[in-house]
């Protein structure tokens, strides 16, 4: 990530686009990248990290308020062990490495998701990376890493349920604002755009209950060929569309 960029300016053809309070990205096509150009997928992940730092950077330089990524589903744990430690080794030498620079952009980073599976060395860098962001001010990054939003939901719902059995909840007082405090994401807005890389048109279990009225754009790049002319793309037709949420005046967010 590079601090020079992260704290420039941003680029005059931000005018007339429409910027989302909360972008969330699902980071897809490392493994196509890579099998495109005859490499190993592991060489996929890699470069999928460097557009992660691309894609902060330009949160950054954008206005973005509040940045989420899908880095590691709950269902990637039925990838190659092999993959699925690479995988791991390679997040947590980005948090490691990076924790500096985001600190010094003034970066807050949230890890949400379960922490099952999860060996001591990972489980403490998320403690230690949420922890020393926790003062910062600026762009809010959110990686959802071990986590699926189905079992999101029903966690929310179990905890619920314990409340209502010790007698500290009744049926009737169970709103959707009760489920949500029980998410992950409490405190955090709904995402207004949530952008797909590899045209695959789907949101795979990602920000079930958030992305209830969140606008999807799909883009046909692979996650490692991600930079900012992709993502003037999504934010052109993202600015494009006329928003309801469900009523009749648009909103203009």
């Amino acid at each position: 990530m590079s601090v020079d960029t992260a704290v420039a300016t941003a680029p005059s053809i931000r005018s007339g686009l429409k910027i989302p309070d909360h972008l969330a990205v699902i980071m897809d096509g490392n493994g196509r990248w890579a099998q495109a150009r005859g490499k190993v997928r592991t060489e996929g992940h890699v470069e999928g990290v460097k557009a992660l730092r691309r894609l902060v950077d330009l949160a950054i330089r954008y206005g973005v308020k509040h940045l989420t990524v899908f880095s590691f589903s709950s269902e990637n744990w039925r990838r190659p062990r092999d993959e699925v430690n690479f995988i791991f080794g390679l997040l947590h030498r980005f948090v490691a490495s990076d924790l500096a620079t985001l600190i010094q952009n003034n970066v807050r980073v949230r890890i949400i998701g379960t922490r099952d599976g999860l060996d001591d060395p990972m489980s403490r860098l998320i403690e230690d990376v949420q922890k020393k962001t926790a003062a910062n001010t600026g762009l809010e990054l959110i990686v959802a890493f071990n986590y699926g939003g189905k079992s999101e939901i029903t966690d929310a719902a179990r905890r619920i349920a314990a409340r209502v059995a010790a007698g500290k909840l009744s049926v009737e007082d169970i709103t959707e604002e009760t489920l949500e405090r029980e998410l992950y994401t409490f405190g955090i807005p709904d995402p207004d755009l949530i952008l797909r890389t590899s045209g695959e048109q789907r949101v795979s279990n990602f920000l079930l209950w958030q992305g209830a009225y969140s606008e999807l754009v799909f883009v046909e790049e692979n996650w490692p060929d991600f930079g900012e002319q992709v993502f003037l793309k999504a934010l052109a037709e993202y600015s494009a569309r006329s928003r309801r949420f469900g009523g009749i005046e648009s909103r203009s967010k």
